[in-house]
């Protein structure tokens, strides 16, 4: 089968901690003022509850990492800014899952507006779905209409404490019992489900696995060497990492072991905030898909939240303050809060944090992080 190959030039998007200059008098840096404004967004964060936050924020060839909080409350030890620490970065995931999408679609292999049934046939069956009516692109624009999983049977941390994995058979086989929440492409409703589907169509068309998609087409070719999937039963995360928390009736409860086979290709993913700003980066200049498909990625609906923030094809973007555009995704699993995005004009930052704080105010984060 024919793979999308990613090809950067050196000197394509600025990265790490360096550019390609090679007098460092002459090397790009973030702005103070950026970086005082960004310390304290991440100040009110662990003011408001948070246990740890790191923000890691890439402007035109520089990298800075400023951090709050500690790893977790039992060493208590502060967040190192020089060491890339894995976080749990929840529907972030949903960006790889429908970049991988897109990339089938340049190839010829999917197509956008063919029903699923044709990629899954049999599948979408229960009350009130449509099967021949939902297409790819009402799955991956979260307008398909399928059932929200709004109750299961066990938590991704039950279940990592439990040793229970599941398939994404059986978590459909309990979602579709469940009555759809309306006929396809006539609203938009954010749904974890559609996701699930979107991973097995990935693996119906290829005839691999999810992971081994994922690591050819996105994270090799782009050098995202802290990104991962976790494997079905690899409840832990690798070191150096953070440690998620919850706060359960006013009890700060750690809840970093999760079962990744629950969220799977809509929620599993772990990575940093370096690999991150190197995703969306190369995502919104064309590198991982072509500028048609992304076109299509960018072309959404208002998520009607009252935040100007509209959703496509696995992907929300919005106009900051500044005139500029954010185009990233949020995410969060238990214990663990992220947002990541990049702009055309080669800026990109990530905020991940754990615990539950009572103030995230993503506006204001999305323009300490990309504007001034």
């Amino acid at each position: 089968m024919l793979k999308r190959r990613l090809v950067l030039p050196m000197c394509a998007i600025a990265l790490l901690l360096t550019s390609c200059t090679t007098s460092s008098a002459d090397a790009p840096v973030v702005a103070p003022a950026r970086l005082d404004s960004v310390r304290a967004d991440l100040a009110e964060l662990i003011g408001s509850g948070a246990v740890g936050a790191v923000a890691t924020i890439t402007d035109n060839g520089a990298t800075a990492v400023v951090t709050a909080g500690v790893t977790d409350l039992v060493e208590g030890a502060p967040i190192p800014d020089d060491r890339a620490q894995h976080v749990r970065v929840g529907s972030i995931t949903k960006t790889f899952t429908a970049a991988i999408v897109l990339q089938l679609v340049e190839e010829g292999l999917v197509v956008l507006d063919a029903p699923v049934e044709r990629y899954l046939p049999g599948l979408l069956r229960g009350d009130g779905v449509d099967a021949n009516a939902i297409t790819v692109r009402q799955l991956l624009g979260h307008r398909s209409g399928l059932p929200l999983p709004r109750t299961f049977e066990l938590t991704e941390h039950q279940a990592a404490v439990l040793g229970r994995t599941f398939t994404p058979e059986e978590e459909m086989t309990f979602i579709l019992g469940l009555p759809a929440e309306f006929a396809p492409g006539a609203r938009f409703q954010y749904n974890n489900t559609n996701y699930l589907v979107a991973g097995m169509l990935i693996e119906a068309v290829t005839g691999r696995s999810y992971s081994a998609e994922l690591t050819d087409r996105i994270i090799a070719p782009l050098g995202l060497s802290h990104t991962y999937l976790p494997t079905t039963g690899e409840t832990g995360l690798r070191s150096p990492h953070l440690s998620g928390y919850t706060t359960v009736d006013g009890n700060v409860v750690d809840e970093t072991l999760m079962e990744p086979s629950l969220p799977w290709t809509s929620g599993a993913l772990v990575s940093t905030g370096a690999d991150l700003n190197r995703f969306y980066l190369a995502l919104v200049s064309g590198q991982v898909v072509p500028p048609a498909q992304l076109r299509h990625m960018l072309d959404g609906v208002d998520m009607g939240e009252g935040n100007g923030m509209s959703y496509g094809l696995g992907i929300g973007y919005t106009q900051l303050p500044c005139g500029t555009r954010f185009i990233g995704h949020t995410g969060n699993v238990r214990g663990f809060g992220a947002i990541a995005g990049a702009t055309t004009t080669g800026r990109a930052f990530t905020y991940s944090y754990t615990g539950t704080p009572t103030t995230t105010t993503m506006s204001t984060w999305l323009t300490s992080g990309l504007c001034g």
